[in-house]
């Protein structure tokens, strides 16, 4: 098996540019992925593994063998070389090197004609967008849509806050354009969350094939998700604030829809 000690070496050197640069991602179709639980939701999610490097005192071989694919190679690295690399402190010496997938609209494949499926415009923040794909498979939502993504899916923080759903989600990513013309394809049913002619949120019915769409915090959903809207929702709030963080309403809608499913309203 092969082994590196130095943090020079050429190698790693490389996985450090993937792991701080969305770029380097990109130009190389791959990422890194640390801990037990998510390299076994990688492999879960149909993704590639090319090579898994750990730590011999932190991660045991036997454990290796439980994610271990015939595909990847395996390199011992140091604890000074992992230490380096990892983006958690908390994660247990094991890291995987994986082939990106592309998140194409065509991939998107629905088991029933009355599917539930959450779209996010222009989220920026990382952690909301791992915190609601967290919540996505959580709700068990046969899809997520990103509208004008502005991060890449594979960020190290997007990997960590959803704790590896961001591999267990059917993911298309789209304009808004192409996403609406997909849904409106499909029949499904647009809810845009936003505050302008709007009914609250729990007074509609989401058992036909629905879309919950949310923006952003700041400026919120644009123009086109509001005209192209079966119906626009809100959230009413009852403090002195007039909105809420975004994976929060994403949440509150999602588990609504859910909710009305069970019990067939």
């Amino acid at each position: 098996m092969k082994q590196i000690s130095s943090i020079q070496n050429s190698f790693i050197k490389d996985l450090l540019k993937l792991q701080d640069k969305s770029r380097e991602r990109k130009k190389k179709g791959l990422f890194l992925v640390e801990g037990q639980r998510e390299i076994s939701l990688v492999t879960k999610g149909g993704y590639q593994i090319e090579t898994i490097l750990f730590v011999p005192n932190m991660f045991s071989f036997n454990n290796l063998k439980t994610i271990q694919v015939a595909s990847a190679s395996c390199i011992e690295i140091t604890k000074e070389i992992y230490q380096k690399i990892a983006y958690r402190d908390t994660t247990e010496g094991v890291i995987a090197v994986v082939k990106a997938k592309k998140f194409s609209l065509d991939t998107i494949k629905f088991k029933t004609t009355t599917p539930l499926v959450l779209v996010l415009e222009g989220i920026e923040k990382p952690g909301n967008i791992g915190a609601m794909l967290r919540t996505a498979d959580a709700a068990n939502l046969d899809a997520v849509f990103i509208a004008n993504s502005k991060t890449d899916l594979f960020n190290p923080n997007i990997v960590r806050s959803s704790v590896g759903c961001v591999f267990t989600n059917q993911i298309g990513i789209g304009t808004s354009n192409e996403i609406i013309a997909f849904l409106q394809e499909k029949n499904i049913n647009i809810y845009s969350a936003t505050l302008q002619n709007s009914n609250e949120y729990h007074k509609n019915n989401y058992t036909a094939a629905t879309a919950l769409v949310v923006g952003t915090e700041a400026t919120g959903l644009t123009q086109i998700w509001r005209d192209k809207a079966t119906q626009n929702i809100n959230i009413p709030m009852q403090g002195a604030i007039d909105s809420m963080n975004v994976s929060v309403a994403a949440a509150i809608l999602t588990f609504e829809a859910k909710r009305q499913r069970e019990f067939k309203l």
